[in-house]
């Protein structure tokens, strides 16, 4: 399969999970990583054992390895960016509807997804689809980032960008726009998120991308199954990496319909 012309490598094809589901394959690792257990917080926060048991249990049993990522997911308190009748299934394992037809994804696609772009200390990682504001939480509390995030949503941008704020993300860049188009005002990327399913990679995404640069997204039809991709840009080209099958809300906007207009 091609897409906008990139290269496919030869890879091993993993079997991901379709959001809510177990998966059949759970060995989703990239770089080879040594296993340890995510470190231990204070106990004031009284989710505290039921983010410890997700982490343990529903991300880093199924296979994620990256230690900052273990703690990042365990820091971040996600009770915090689901609505209040859905608070007791905050650490559940599967999506949860924020309204406008958009979900929170479940904790263990947070976190692959945040695994697979590979991140590092004073990278700048753009997201698109910003929802609830949590994916945003998570890349923040790796340390060391530039973290932008778009959302097409404007009641969802300005709840999520309110809810940054309070929480003490407030480095987190928020922009209300069609994320098809990027951020071409902070590009380029050292890595990109896709949190939404569009039919096709966007093509100005890929060119904000930096050589070297990772971008990871769902593709495929609306109202189905896509695949999720990890495209690893090589001397200007696209090496792409068929990572299995997931569910994800459509991405929309004039942009993936093929009737916008290009924005700054």
């Amino acid at each position: 399969m091609f897409i906008l012309g990139v290269m496919l490598a030869s890879c091993a094809t993993v079997q991901a999970p379709i959001e809510g589901q177990t998966p059949s394959t759970t060995s989703i690792n990239i770089t080879p990583q040594t296993q340890s257990k995510p470190e231990t917080l204070p106990t004031a926060d009284p989710f505290i054992q039921k983010r410890q048991k997700m982490v343990e249990a529903t991300i880093q049993d199924r296979g994620v390895r990256d230690p900052q990522v273990l703690r990042a997911m365990l820091t971040v308190p996600r009770h915090e960016f689901v609505t209040l009748d859905q608070i007791e299934q905050a650490y559940d394992d599967h999506p949860l509807p924020i309204g406008y037809g958009q979900t929170i994804s479940q904790p263990y696609i947070v976190a692959w997804m945040t695994e697979l772009l590979d991140l590092k200390p004073g990278e700048k990682v753009l997201e698109i689809g910003t929802g609830s504001g949590y994916q945003a939480a998570v890349l923040a509390e790796l340390g060391g980032l530039e973290v932008y995030s778009i959302e097409i949503v404007p009641e969802l941008a300005a709840i999520a960008s309110a809810r940054l704020q309070a929480l003490g993300y407030d480095r987190v860049k928020v922009k209300q726009a069609d994320g098809y188009y990027g951020w071409s005002e902070y590009a380029p990327f050292d890595a990109i998120i896709i949190t939404a399913a569009p039919d096709h990679l966007p093509a100005p995404l890929a060119a904000q991308l930096k050589d070297d640069g990772r971008l990871v997204v769902p593709i495929g039809p609306p109202g189905g199954y896509q695949v999720l991709w990890k495209f690893v840009k090589e001397s200007g080209e696209l090496r792409a990496y068929d990572l299995g099958m997931v569910s994800f809300v459509p991405f929309t906007g004039e942009g993936v319909s093929g009737g916008g207009t290009p924005v700054p």
